[in-house]
């Protein structure tokens, strides 16, 4: 960069001052004259950076709607006196991973249910409450929806990570085939002149800016995103050891 620098300093120097345009047309004419390599990277940046902001929107209405409807379900289940009364509510909040968590322990409680058998009544007491054979059946059967639930949570997320990882490496090879090919024609014309190196160096520094353009909303939707997640698996870790309390109180 520091060489860079120079050079262009060198440039404005010898050549003086360039004329100035709009700064679309500006932007058009170096990416229509540039070379095939740099007009190759600059539209794999803009396909990456399009895909990118694609991810950034949908999810963000998505763990929105996620928010909502958790809280609507937490609800719901803390104001159930059974089970079977929030299974009923789960089909009215469907995006929230507190249901594929909440149904996951009520199919296991019931096939464990079944396979006890119906308990003998007695007609002087209260009917038999049915009994957990393994509380921690239950503990595995919340602990793997919550892993299913984070993984679709969590998906076309780790592409934000790539393309903030990549984007700048894809621009920074556009600048240094700009920058070689500006020193090629420096020593071919034998002149340093601004109209010669000019396109070259306007190349190298566009492919900079769109590397740039692409990583940094990448970067930050997915460092926001990461942090979302994290609130997700609390409230499944904190909602499977409160399923866990109400079965463990209930029926063993």
């Amino acid at each position: 960069m520091h060489t860079l620098g120079l050079l262009v300093l060198a440039l404005q120097v010898q050549g003086g001052a360039a004329p100035v345009d709009s700064g679309s047309r500006v932007l058009i004419d170096i990416v229509t004259k540039a070379t095939v390599i740099n007009q190759a990277v600059l539209a794999i940046l803009i396909v990456i950076s399009v895909a990118s902001w694609a991810i950034i929107l949908s999810k963000s209405l998505t763990y929105s709607k996620v928010a909502r409807q958790t809280s609507q379900f937490l609800e719901a289940f803390r104001k159930s006196s059974k089970f079977s009364e929030v299974q009923a509510v789960c089909s009215t909040v469907p995006a929230s991973p507190l249901v594929g968590v909440f149904q996951a322990g009520y199919a296991e409680l019931n096939a464990q249910f079944r396979l006890s058998g119906p308990q003998p009544a007695n007609p002087s007491g209260p009917p038999p409450r049915p009994t957990l054979k393994s509380l921690t059946a239950v503990d595995r059967a919340l602990l793997r929806a919550a892993t299913v639930e984070i993984n679709k949570l969590e998906k076309r997320v780790p592409f934000l990570a790539t393309v903030a990882s990549v984007a700048p490496f894809i621009g920074l090879f556009g600048t240094v085939v700009g920058i070689t090919i500006a020193f090629q024609r420096i020593g071919t014309t034998g002149s340093t002149n601004l109209a010669v190196v000019g396109p070259s160096i306007s190349e190298a520094l566009i492919a900079t800016a769109a590397g740039l353009f692409a990583a940094i909303p990448a970067v930050l939707a997915y460092n926001h995103f990461s942090t979302r997640m994290k609130i997700f698996a609390a409230e499944m870790d904190d909602f499977s050891l409160e399923f866990l309390n109400i079965a463990e109180r209930n029926f063993t």
